[in-house]
């Protein structure tokens, strides 16, 4: 069966190349063409394609090429998109427009998968301040990023009779994922970085579960849903930080950062690489998902529909980076 993964050079995507490669599948690995694809040397048989989201007419023509020459895709996961951008107006134009233009010309090319599923966030769904964050919620993003992701789950769900099904990862989080590292490194330097004086709650999913998840959903018969997913734990950030700290085996220095500091910090990040060129890890968006006070999920819906029990929790998870971060050096 044929599978075609978006974003496929992604830290997720890989992880999702790969398993569909063990799977079996016929893979076709969306890219751009100036990604770096040398992590996938040892893999065989996997179509690199370059879809041309910014161009309605030309994707159409190249999906109906794409069905000429591979046949049809029978599962699709979209998982092309931005986390972080030089300008803000990128999250809406990549995150929504080319999803759009995407399943629009899928429809249009007679390419309608089995399924289609689309990774999106905890962020369409939230801005984290309030309680246990519940499939059943009210949309209420309050970050650039968690809008367009939330106006793609919102076109996909107007499309009568399309196959979607939406995945809403908290931070996901693994061996060779680079945002957590900097914490890791972090504490590794005997520095314990905590955000103004209040109490935060936060989540995780390993990225190999959030895989098997992935994979799951696609044998499914469930379509047309959307679903929050963490390793159902709630973590402070004293928990995180002593679950890193007794990883790590070092004893640190405890350093608040005062929320206007940290918001300083990020505008003038984000103030600097759009007048350098380059995209800054921390950003006024990253700022609003850094100072949320609760990114806890109930995964419920997942236990039922697909028997979703995560094999590798925080303590575990963590493990295993710190394990390949060492080897590493």
């Amino acid at each position: 069966m044929n599978i075609l993964i978006t974003g496929a050079s992604g830290f997720l995507g890989a992880y999702l190349l790969r398993q569909a490669v063990a799977e079996g599948f016929s893979v076709f690995a969306g890219v751009r063409a100036s990604s770096n694809v040398s992590q996938f040397d040892d893999l065989e048989n996997i179509t690199f394609l370059d879809l041309p989201y910014h161009d309605p007419q030309k994707l159409e023509a190249f999906l109906f090429d794409c069905k000429q020459v591979y046949g049809k895709f029978d599962y699709i996961v979209h998982n092309a998109g931005l986390t972080k951008c030089r300008h803000k107006s990128d999250f809406d134009r990549v995150n929504f427009r080319y999803t759009k233009n995407f399943v629009e010309a899928l429809v249009a090319s007679d390419s309608v998968p089995t399924k289609f599923l689309f990774v999106s966030s905890l962020s369409a769904v939230s801005g984290g301040n309030n309680g246990i964050i519940r499939n059943s919620d009210l949309p209420q993003p309050n970050t650039l990023y968690g809008m367009s992701k939330h106006y793609a789950e919102d076109f996909l769900e107007s499309h009568p009779g399309f196959p979607y099904l939406t995945v809403r990862p908290t931070g996901i989080y693994g061996v060779g994922d680079k945002d957590y590292t900097i914490y890791l490194n972090t504490i590794n330097h005997h520095i314990e970085p905590y955000l103004g004086s209040g109490k935060q709650h936060v989540s995780f999913i390993f990225v190999t579960d959030l895989v098997e998840l992935i994979f799951s959903m696609l044998r499914s018969e469930i379509v047309r849903r959307a679903y929050c997913v963490s390793d159902g734990k709630s973590y402070t950030q004293q928990q995180y930080a002593a679950i890193v700290k007794k990883a790590l085996r070092r004893r640190t220095i405890k350093i608040v950062v005062p929320v206007f500091m940290l918001k300083a910090i990020c505008n003038t990040l984000d103030w600097l690489g759009g007048l350098f060129g380059f995209v800054p890890t921390l950003n006024a968006d990253k700022f609003r998902i850094l100072t949320a006070r609760n990114w806890t999920c109930d995964i419920s819906d997942l236990r039922r529909d697909f028997d979703f029990h995560p094999k590798i929790l925080l303590k575990k998870g963590v493990e295993e980076c710190v394990k390949a971060m060492r080897k590493i050096k």
